[in-house]
């Protein structure tokens, strides 16, 4: 039985102080609904050590948005995996759709961040979908087989406990367009199928797959209802209690 995975990125949104009074509140109010699912929640670099203290002794993870491919060294602007480490960050998603299309991160370069992530135990969101270009052209499946492909090269079948994958169709991110549960729900059983053609039946079964793309109150649970979608992964809708809440507690 795959355990339901609700995380919430946060781009960049929220000032440290915000972020820090706004996790306090959260990690309250899961607390007290008794949510029976795995959260997760990113701020942006500078926000989280405030927020790792206000989550402090709760159950949920802090994630970090990205991170560099490098362990240290002259990159200017970069912060890496040692330092999420040790500022007590074990989470990252990686390869976000607005990283590939607005920092031109290719799938090379986001394998060698997941690889860098895995091999330092951390855990990884590995984020894949399609344009709506490339969705209207038929092209949905190559896309995605060609992102997990190229993002999982290298990575071990021991290793894949440390990954969970978000399918975010681009078209549907920030958009307030949303795939229909069935439509998600087909891509994630592919994204099922093309991780076991690499790894094992065993794996793909285990392997938590997250939705991703203007999830709200009003949807969460029609989505989460179908047999492949394991999670969600909330962007504008994790910014507020009133409205993150209610996906975290769907199946309340």
């Amino acid at each position: 039985m795959r355990r339901p995975y609700i995380a919430g990125n946060w781009k960049m949104n929220l000032t440290p102080s915000e972020g820090k009074a706004y996790a306090s509140a959260l990690a309250e109010a899961v607390k007290k609904a008794g949510a029976d699912c795995r959260v997760m929640i990113a701020p942006s670099f500078v926000s989280l050590p405030g927020v790792v203290e206000a989550v402090k002794g709760s159950d949920i993870t802090v994630s970090a948005q990205n991170m560099a491919d490098h362990l240290s060294g002259a990159y200017t602007g970069e912060v890496s995996p040692e330092m999420l480490r040790d500022i007590g960050v074990n989470t990252v998603i990686l390869g976000h759709s607005e990283r590939r299309q607005y920092y031109g991160e290719t799938d090379e370069i986001i394998n060698g961040k997941v690889l860098l992530a895995i091999s330092l135990k951390m855990e990884v969101i590995l984020c894949v979908g399609e344009t709506l270009e490339e969705r209207e052209s038929g092209k949905l499946e190559e896309v995605l087989k060609r992102q997990i492909e190229v993002g999982l090269k290298d990575v071990l079948p021991a290793e894949m406990d440390k990954i969970t994958i978000a399918y975010e169709p681009v078209w549907a991110i920030g958009t307030g367009r949303t795939a229909t549960p069935e439509d998600a729900d087909a891509a994630h059983a592919f994204i099922r199928r093309t991780v076991a053609a690499l790894y094992s039946d065993d794996i793909a079964n285990n392997l938590i797959i997250q939705y991703g793309g203007s999830v709200k109150p009003g949807n969460v649970r029609a989505l989460m209802a179908k047999e492949n979608i394991d999670g969600a992964l909330v962007g504008g809708a994790s910014l507020k209690l009133d409205d993150f809440l209610p996906i975290i507690t769907f199946n309340k």
